[in-house]
């Protein structure tokens, strides 16, 4: 689907917001309807937040998550979006699995599981927030990221997917790319930051990244500027996502051989496959309105629902199988054994 290119540019307006919020867990299934949609199960397992008219299929053709969602687990009552990632996994020293769950952060102690999410313009540190941005329009769709990268010369074509081992709550640095190889105090923290630039017309594309690009040159911390081919600027949008390993600390659990045990719902043991997904749901021009604000997290047109109403707002899983939330599992949902050996999302990203 395309949007008239000198349309778009003549919206673009001076916006001055950073907004940053909780999204409680929505439900944990092996689905994934941006790139195996209408498949139930999809390869492997994800965690998924937002609005709950998530399904298998999302065409933007057929489905409209504002009008379509009757809830959301995100604290902005408008956004209906949907935002996904990975599972995590430990495997114990007998080869068996236990899921890793989520826990809010620092300000959203209390969320059911899930992530937060921001919208920026600048980097995080930036108070004034002062770039032009245009919001994501309906049926707008992204991933970022390859599952099937297995080495950091693979993971660095994604440059700002990374972790932390937290030591306490406001831990921010350092940044890997790959899984900590010590157990942390804190749990894990995945922090994913997508792509900034646009092309000015697709909503999506073959592989959900193409219509999408980094800045030509510098970096989005640098105000870099976007390259001719993608030259709308729109807002930096990042997931941080805490792993509460906390049951998983005692070092004696670890592998004797020294090397760490956490592995990703699609058989992934190094972290260089960190990714995920985005689906765009916000009601009408709720998120430009807010970007248009001058705020930093605190918007007052932003439209807030409390923590109960959040937690409340589930959906149930449509593919039944053991995941490794109460008993240990012999192998990853979808798998028989620890080896990923089938890739769905093989693209890699073309700046």
């Amino acid at each position: 689907m395309h949007l008239t290119y000198l349309s778009i540019l003549a919206l673009v307006t001076s916006s001055h917001a950073l907004i940053r919020f909780g999204c409680s867990q929505l439900v944990v299934d092996r689905l994934d309807p941006l790139v195996e949609p209408g498949n139930a199960p999809s390869a492997h397992l994800h965690q998924i937040i937002g609005g709950n008219s998530f399904v298998p299929d999302m065409s933007p053709a057929t489905h409209d998550p504002p009008a379509m969602s009757t809830c959301t687990t995100c604290q902005p009552a408008d956004d209906f979006s949907n935002y996904w990632t990975a599972s995590l996994y430990f495997r114990a020293r007998n080869g068996t699995y236990k899921r890793v769950t989520q826990k809010g952060n620092s300000g959203f102690e209390g969320q059911n599981g899930g992530m937060t999410v921001y919208y920026m313009q600048n980097q995080l540190a930036d108070y004034l927030q002062k770039a032009k941005v245009k919001a994501f329009q309906p049926g707008f769709r992204m991933l970022i990221g390859a599952p099937t990268a297995s080495t950091k010369a693979e993971a660095d074509k994604f440059p700002q997917l990374t972790y932390t081992c937290l030591q306490d709550p406001g831990t921010r640095f350092p940044e890997t790319k790959e899984f900590p190889r010590k157990p942390c105090p804190a749990g894990i923290m995945v922090n994913l930051r997508f792509p900034t630039c646009w092309n000015g017309k697709d909503i999506d594309s073959p592989d959900h990244m193409a219509h999408m690009s980094y800045p030509a040159n510098g970096t989005f911390e640098s105000q870099g500027p976007c390259p001719s081919s993608h030259p709308v600027r729109m807002p930096q949008l990042m997931y941080e996502v805490i792993y509460e390993t906390a049951p998983f600390n005692d070092a004696s659990l670890w592998p004797e051989d020294g090397t760490q045990p956490f592995v990703y719902s699609f058989g992934d043991t190094t972290g260089y496959g960190n990714h995920g997904d985005y689906i765009f749901g916000w009601k009408d021009d709720a998120l430009q309105t807010i970007m248009d604000e001058e705020c930093y997290v605190g918007c007052t047109s932003m439209k807030t629902q409390i923590m109960d109403a959040m937690n409340a707002c589930s959906v149930g899983r449509k593919v039944v199988e053991d995941i490794g939330d109460e008993d240990w599992i012999p192998a990853l949902p979808g798998h028989v054994n620890a080896t990923w050996t089938t890739a769905s999302k093989t693209n890699v990203f073309r700046a």
